[in-house]
C-alpha cells in the first residue's frame, strides 16, 4: 500500500533512525557511530558488578556533579555550545583535581550507561546528554598519512621514490603504457637497482613476446635484463631472449657453457658433440671442435696409462707417478703430461706429443717450451740437447733455439741442471754484457775468462783473478792470457 506524504513525514519523524544523507562522512552522526562501536567493543573489558552509588560522579573539569561551580560551568558551557561544534573538553592536569577519593565517574558507570538512580539507559541517550557527552578519538589516520603506500604516484614519482629507498607498490600499473613509461623512468635515472626491479615487475605481468619486443628498442634495459637473468641462472629464459633477438651466437655460446656443470667425462664428451652443431662463429667453431678431441684422446690416455700404472708394466710410471688425472686438462697440460711421459711414442698414437702438435696445429715455440720444461724436469739431457740442434743444407749442425738462451738458462737452472749444461747455452748469449752476468751467476768461469780475452780487457780480467783459489786451473789460464804477448790489450 503506497503511503501519502503526511504519513512519510509523520514517520520519519517520529523514528527513531535519520534518513539517509550525501554529508561528509566526518560529520556529528559518522563521529557518534564510530564512538559507539569503540563503546561496544570495550564494554565486556570494563564491565563489573560494583557498587556505582559509592563513587561519586564528576564532570570533565574535576568538580562534583551537582555542586554549586559545576551547575555555573555547565550552563556556562551549554550556551556556548549553542551554536557551534562542540570542542573537545580541556583536562585538567592538577592531580589534586582528579584524585580518587574526588571521581566521579568510574569505567563501568560511563560504559554501562547508569543514571544517578541506578537505571540504565541507552549508549545514544548516554552520548547525546549535554552533561555526561562522550569524545572518542579519531580511529582512523587521515588519509594524507596512507599517501605513501596507496596513493596514485606516477610512474615518475614512483621511480624518484624508489630511489629514496621507499616503499612503493608497482601493482597499479596495470597498462603497457604505464609500465613502459616506468620503465623509461627508471633507465632516465641511471639507477641499476631500480631498472631491475622494475625489470623484474615487467617479467612477471608480462608475456615473454610482449617483453622481448620492447627490450629491443631499449638497450640499456636489455643489456641488464641480461645481466639479470645470468646472475640468477635462469638460462631457459636467457636462451629464449637470445633467440628472439637473434643473437644466434651468444646463444650456442651460452649453450656450450652447460659443460661446466657435467661432472662426468663421457656424458661431457657426448654434450660437446652435440655442440658441434651450433651456429658458431668460425673461431668459436674450431674451438668447441678441438675441445671435444682433445676430452677425448685424454679419456683414452687416462684409460690406458691408468691400467698401466696399476700393473707395473712401465718403468717410468713407477719412478715419477702420476700425481693427477689427466682429464679436463687443457691442452698444453696434455701436451707436457706426453712429453714426459711418452716422449718417445711414434706420431701414429693418439698419446704422441708429435701426434698432438699436429692434430692440435701447434707453434713451434709452444711446443719446444712445453718439451724442454718436461725434458729437463726429467734430467733427460741429451733430449734437451736434440730439441736445439738442428742442421742446414750443408749437412751442418748447429744450436737454434724459438726461444732466447738467457731463457733457456733459466729453464735449465730451475730443473737444477749442472754447470756443464748450463755453459753450453750461457755461452749462446748474444750479448756480451749478459752473457757474463749469467756466467758469473752460474759459475762458469770459462766463459767469464774467454769473454774478457775476446773484449780484450786486461782490467776485468786482473779483477776477476782476484776472486779465483791459488792455484785452480781458472787462476793459471788467466795468468797464460796476461802473459801472451800477441794479444793486444785495450788497457
Amino acid at each position: 500500500m503506497m503511503k501519502n506524504k503526511a504519513d512519510e513525514e509523520d514517520y520519519w519523524n517520529s523514528s527513531k533512525f535519520k534518513a539517509f544523507t550525501f554529508d561528509d562522512e566526518d560529520d556529528e552522526f559518522s563521529r557518534l557511530k564510530e564512538s559507539k562501536r569503540a563503546v561496544n567493543s570495550i564494554r565486556p573489558l570494563v564491565e563489573e558488578d560494583d557498587d556505582e552509588d559509592e563513587v561519586e560522579k564528576v564532570s570533565w573539569s574535576g568538580e562534583p556533579v551537582g555542586s554549586i561551580s559545576w551547575s555555573v560551568n555547565e550552563t556556562a558551557a551549554s550556551n556556548q555550545r549553542t551554536d557551534r561544534e562542540p570542542a573537545f573538553p580541556k583536562i585538567n592536569t592538577d592531580t589534586t583535581s582528579i584524585s580518587k577519593s574526588h571521581s566521579g565517574y568510574s569505567l563501568s558507570a560511563l560504559f554501562k550507561g547508569k543514571t544517578r538512580g541506578g537505571t540504565f539507559q541507552s549508549v545514544t541517550d548516554t552520548l547525546s546528554d549535554s552533561s555526561v557527552r562522550l569524545y572518542a578519538p579519531e580511529l582512523r589516520k587521515p588519509k594524507s598519512e596512507y599517501k605513501d603506500y596507496v596513493s596514485d604516484w606516477s610512474p615518475e614519482e614512483t621511480v624518484q621514490r624508489m630511489q629514496q629507498g621507499k616503499t612503493v607498490s608497482l601493482e597499479k600499473f596495470r597498462s603497457l603504457q604505464d609500465k613502459l613509461l616506468l620503465l623509461d623512468y627508471a633507465v632516465s635515472a641511471h639507477d641499476g637497482n631500480v631498472i631491475t626491479a622494475v625489470l623484474i615487475y615487467l617479467k612477471r605481468t608480462l608475456s615473454k613476446e610482449v617483453l622481448f619486443r620492447e627490450l629491443t628498442d631499449r638497450q640499456t634495459a636489455l643489456r641488464h635484463f641480461i645481466h639479470y637473468l645470468t646472475e640468477s641462472k635462469d638460462q631457459r629464459l636467457l636462451l629464449e631472449l637470445l633467440r628472439a633477438l637473434g643473437r644466434t651466437e651468444d646463444m650456442a655460446l651460452l649453450q656450450y657453457k652447460e659443460h661446466l656443470g657435467i661432472a662426468d667425462e663421457n656424458k661431457r664428451r657426448d654434450f660437446l658433440k652435440s655442440c658441434l652443431s651450433l651456429p658458431f662463429s668460425p673461431e668459436d667453431s674450431a674451438h668447441v671442435e678441438d675441445h671435444y678431441t682433445l676430452l677425448e684422446r685424454q679419456i683414452i690416455i687416462e684409460a690406458t696409462d691408468g691400467q698401466a700404472a696399476r700393473g707395473g708394466k712401465q718403468e717410468i710410471f713407477q719412478k715419477f707417478p702420476r700425481k693427477a688425472s689427466i682429464l679436463n686438462m687443457p691442452l698444453i697440460t696434455t701436451l707436457y703430461y706426453c712429453c714426459f711421459y711418452h716422449y718417445t711414442e711414434s706420431e701414429g698414437t693418439y698419446s704422441s706429443p708429435l701426434n698432438i702438435r699436429q692434430t692440435f696445429k701447434l707453434s713451434e715455440k709452444q711446443f719446444f717450451v712445453t718439451a724442454l720444461a718436461a725434458r729437463a724436469k726429467l734430467k733427460a739431457w741429451p733430449d734437451v740437447d736434440a730439441l736445439f740442434t738442428s742442421r742446414n743444407w750443408l749437412g751442418f749442425s748447429r744450436k737454434k733455439s724459438p726461444l732466447s738462451f738467457q731463457r733457456v738458462v733459466d729453464v735449465l737452472h730451475k730443473n737444477s741442471a749442472p754447470t756443464q749444461v748450463l755453459q753450453d747455452y750461457v755461452i749462446l748469449v748474444d750479448d756480451a754484457e749478459l752473457r757474463i752476468t749469467l756466467a758469473q751467476k752460474h759459475k762458469c768461469h770459462d766463459i767469464v775468462i774467454n769473454t774478457y780475452r775476446d773484449l780484450k780487457d786486461r782490467q776485468q780480467l786482473l779483477g776477476y783473478r782476484a776472486k779465483m783459489a791459488r792455484g785452480s786451473a781458472e787462476e793459471k789460464k788467466i795468468n797464460e792470457l796476461l802473459n801472451n804477448s800477441q794479444i793486444r790489450w785495450k788497457n
